[in-house]
């Protein structure tokens, strides 16, 4: 029988730059075996999470120009508590209890992590933002 750890393990996808040894923090393993997997298979959700954000802000952020764009993301993410709580509930979400059990033990470092890694992702997409402005 399957249980939700093994559906939640499957279904991650392998980062083969994303490596795990024993000369790592634990924060650094952490982040490897466990949050960029689950940041990668959420990145839709999580780049339309952005969008929603966005539009629900007037859209502003589609008249900015690019450098102000990449800040805009930044800020929203490091400054709103509420939507930056939405993201980590998208992570979280996805933890096995075990995960869990480690994360709730150093999860303020974990959270920068998994902030910062959020963050440059959807930098690093900012192109799939530039014409979806709702009118």
């Amino acid at each position: 029988m399957e249980t939700r750890k093994d559906d939640l393990l499957s279904i991650r996808p392998q980062i083969p730059t994303a490596t795990v040894n024993e000369n790592m923090s634990s924060d650094e393993r952490f982040q490897n075996a466990t949050l960029r997997p689950i940041i990668k298979l959420q990145n839709d959700l999580l780049v339309e999470v952005l969008r929603n954000y966005i539009n629900k802000h007037k859209g502003v952020f589609y008249n900015l120009v690019l450098e102000k764009k990449l800040k805009y993301i930044e800020n929203a993410i490091q400054r709103d508590i509420k939507f930056r709580n939405s993201l980590k509930g998208i992570v979280i979400g996805q933890f096995t209890v075990e995960e869990y059990l480690i994360y709730i033990n150093n999860s303020s470092a974990l959270n920068k992590r998994m902030m910062n890694i959020v963050i440059e992702r959807l930098k690093d997409q900012i192109q799939l933002l530039e014409s979806q402005k709702v009118a």
